[in-house]
C-alpha cells in the first residue's frame, strides 16, 4: 500500500500563487508517474499536469505556462506550483500515484479557493 498525504491548499486572491505538495510513502517514489487532478463542484475530475518518473511533464491546456510540476525523489514529494491563479482554479486538488506492479493510488485532496 502507498499513502500520499497532500498539503498547501488555501485561500488565494486572483493572480496569486500557491504550491502544493504530495508526499508518498513508500521509498520507490522515484518509479512513480505523478499525476495531480482536481475536481470543482458540479464538475468531473479533471488531469492538471502529470510528472513521470523519467520528469517528463504534461500540462492541462487551461494551466499550461501557470502551473508548474516537480518531483523530490529523495523526499519522496512532487510539487506543483500554481502562479496566476483565476476564480475557475477553485477546485479539490488530488494527487495520485502510478506505481507499475503495484497500481493506482489517490490521496485525500486538498481545496484550492481562489477568490477576493
Amino acid at each position: 500500500q502507498v499513502q500520499l498525504e497532500e498539503s498547501g491548499g488555501g485561500l488565494v486572491q486572483p493572480g496569486g500563487s500557491l504550491r502544493l505538495s504530495c508526499a508518498a510513502s513508500r521509498s520507490i517514489f522515484s518509479t512513480a508517474a505523478m499525476t495531480w487532478y482536481r475536481q470543482a463542484p458540479g464538475k468531473e475530475r479533471e488531469l492538471v499536469a502529470r510528472i513521470t518518473s523519467g520528469g517528463s511533464t504534461t500540462y492541462a491546456d487551461s494551466v499550461k505556462g501557470r502551473f508548474t510540476v516537480s518531483r523530490d525523489n529523495a523526499k519522496n514529494t512532487v510539487y506543483p506550483h500554481m502562479d496566476s491563479l483565476k476564480p475557475e482554479d477553485t477546485a479539490v486538488y488530488y494527487c495520485n500515484a502510478f506505481y507499475t506492479g503495484l497500481g493506482v493510488f489517490w490521496g485525500q485532496g486538498t481545496q484550492v479557493t481562489v477568490s477576493s
